[in-house]
């Protein structure tokens, strides 16, 4: 999971300090920040000319992570819940989503929804056709592919 933004005064102080001649290691050990984030601040100030938090690109997320995690606990504990009671869970949570939104989060994480195959019992007609054929199966002594003929020559 990803770690909160760096509040954007915490920025403006890291770009200040590069600006005075501070090189990475200092400023980083001053603020008690990462030197890679110290890094990739200044990259961004240095490319946009910024350190405010730009647009990002997509539509953000519906579901939280911690709103998916909810989800995919509520259906291991009980795999026949419907998806409207998924819904009703996370409305307790704080959050609201549509149905497909929630069908998406869970294909996300490996579980779909299936319905076993209907399969016709067996009836009466069936049995009986079933217990002659192990009849049948039972009357042969051996079977081979050698063709025998009592009376008359072993025609192929």
């Amino acid at each position: 999971m990803r770690s909160k933004e760096l509040p954007e005064e915490l920025r403006d102080r890291i770009v200040a300090r590069h600006r005075s001649g501070q090189g990475y290691k200092k400023i980083s050990a001053a603020l008690k920040v990462p030197k890679s984030t110290v890094a990739s601040i200044i990259l961004k100030w240095k490319t946009f000319g910024t350190t405010r938090t730009l647009p990002r690109a997509g539509c953000p997320a519906k579901l939280s992570y911690r709103g998916r995690r909810a989800l995919v606990r509520e259906v291991k504990k009980n795999p026949k819940i419907t998806v409207a009671e998924l819904q009703r869970c996370i409305r307790e949570i704080g959050e609201s989503c549509r149905k497909s939104t929630i069908t998406a989060a869970l294909h996300q994480s490996g579980l779909y929804g299936r319905v076993a195959r209907r399969k016709p019992l067996l009836s009466a007609r069936h049995m009986k056709a079933c217990m002659d054929s192990k009849m049948v199966r039972n009357k042969i002594l051996w079977s081979d592919e050698t063709k025998i003929e009592l009376f008359g020559l072993n025609k192929p």
